[in-house]
């Protein structure tokens, strides 16, 4: 009887092990059949990459939404857009490394990495460019029967120049400032866009300084209501602004744009790219190429405008990554 016990006792014992070592058995198989894919959808193993954009109502934020799909799809990152106060703001967050990719105007990165105007005291060193992206044009707008012709003719007028500070306002003061003049010499308004084209409109200013991708749609809307005029910027003068202010670009508002007549030229900042330098230079490089060869997938109307062939123009003196200046070498671009 006691052997009997013992027979069944040794039979229980071994039928548990077997049971525990089954279940042992499922466990070790589920984990190894991983796809490489976490639960969020995202690859096992890859760093995440933060890119920082503009406000949700901007230009910024959909095409930062669209490479942060192609750099997810294309490199080994898990990207993502996230919006935000725009150049400026961006600018200092990539100092603080809040984050690693961000769009920004090429003269504000300009003004932050040589501490001027708004980064005053506030100097930002370890940031360097991808490349730029698409125009943003200096617009000069007033009406046609303003007596207005030139820049020069600014003088003693009422005209908006943007918020103190501003990106715009720092294009108005340079641009006058080229054609011999100041803000002393005319009536500055620090105004908006909406409200530069609604002063118009009344008569209470005369004209106004609008630094945006055309067509803007304050101007369009201006446009509907009175016949306006851009007013050019001379050749001489244009090569004096990119001779000193090199973040600058010829650019030109075309002829039906707000219904004018005539193409216009005038100059353009672009949009940007810029990214904290110590990324690393392999990283950089295919987060480049996989931008700048995948266009085709950015369904935003401004991802027809960027090319690599176009990519350097207007960067001026900001210092490319090592990563990107090995991508455009390689296809033959140079600033």
């Amino acid at each position: 009887m006691i052997k009997w016990r013992s027979g069944l006792i040794f039979i229980t014992a071994l039928l548990f092990i077997m049971i525990i070592s089954a279940c042992g058995n499922n466990n070790e198989g589920g984990s190894s059949k991983s796809d490489g894919s976490n639960q969020s959808g995202e690859k096992a193993g890859s760093k995440t990459l933060s890119i920082l954009t503009g406000g949700t109502g901007g230009t910024y934020y959909p095409l930062g939404g669209s490479m942060a799909q192609i750099i997810s799809e294309e490199t080994d990152f898990n990207a993502n857009a996230q919006s935000s106060g725009a150049s400026a703001e961006n600018m200092q967050a990539l100092k603080s490394g809040e984050a690693d990719i961000a769009f920004s105007q090429t003269d504000i990165a300009a003004y932050a990495l040589n501490g001027e105007l708004m980064f005053k005291d506030n100097k930002v060193d370890n940031v360097k460019a991808i490349g730029t992206l698409y125009p943003e044009t200096v617009q000069i707008i007033t009406t046609k029967d303003s007596g207005i012709n030139s820049v020069e003719d600014l003088k003693g007028k009422s005209v908006s120049v943007g918020a103190p500070g501003s990106g715009v306002n720092a294009n108005a003061q340079q641009i006058l400032e080229i054609h011999g003049l100041s803000f002393d010499d005319i009536k500055a308004q620090s105004l908006s866009f909406d409200e530069s084209t609604d002063g118009i409109q009344s008569g209470s200013i005369d004209a106004a300084f609008i630094t945006a991708g055309t067509p803007t749609a304050a101007v369009e809307s201006l446009s509907a209501q009175k016949e306006i005029k851009v007013i050019p910027i001379a050749d001489d003068k244009i090569k004096q602004l990119i001779e000193k202010y090199p973040y600058y670009a010829e650019d030109t508002v075309p002829k039906g744009t707000y219904k004018i007549p005539e193409d216009v030229k005038t100059v353009a900042v672009k949009a940007m790219l810029v990214v904290r330098g110590e990324l690393d230079e392999d990283a950089v490089y295919n987060i480049t190429k996989a931008i700048f060869e995948n266009t085709n997938k950015i369904t935003h109307a401004k991802g027809k405008l960027i090319k690599a062939e176009a990519a350097l123009d207007g960067i001026g003196n900001l210092p490319l990554h090592p990563g990107a200046e090995t991508y455009f070498s390689e296809k033959g671009i140079q600033p």
